[in-house]
């Protein structure tokens, strides 16, 4: 399973948001705002995740604000972390 089907499944399973894992959703789509519509709660749970099934931590908040901006940016911020 490659990361971005593993992290929507992810996603779609702990932060209760089916929509991710169907046929028609933009993974360019903000994750905040208009666009998935996270919050700042959200933001918390988003770190747990990431942390849970990647083994990532993100400590550096700004850097995390970049990597959270859609699915298909954090997914490559996550196999640029899993590379290096």
């Amino acid at each position: 399973m490659d990361t971005k089907t593993k992290l929507k499944k992810a996603l779609a399973d702990e932060l209760n948001l089916p929509e991710l894992t169907g046929e028609g959703y933009n993974d360019d789509a903000a994750l905040f705002g208009e666009g998935l519509g996270l919050d700042s709660l959200d933001a918390v749970e988003l770190v747990i995740v990431i942390q849970k099934h990647f083994g990532i931590e993100i400590k550096d908040m700004d850097e995390g604000k970049t990597a959270f901006t859609s699915i298909n940016t954090l997914a490559a911020y996550i196999d640029k972390r899993l590379s290096a």
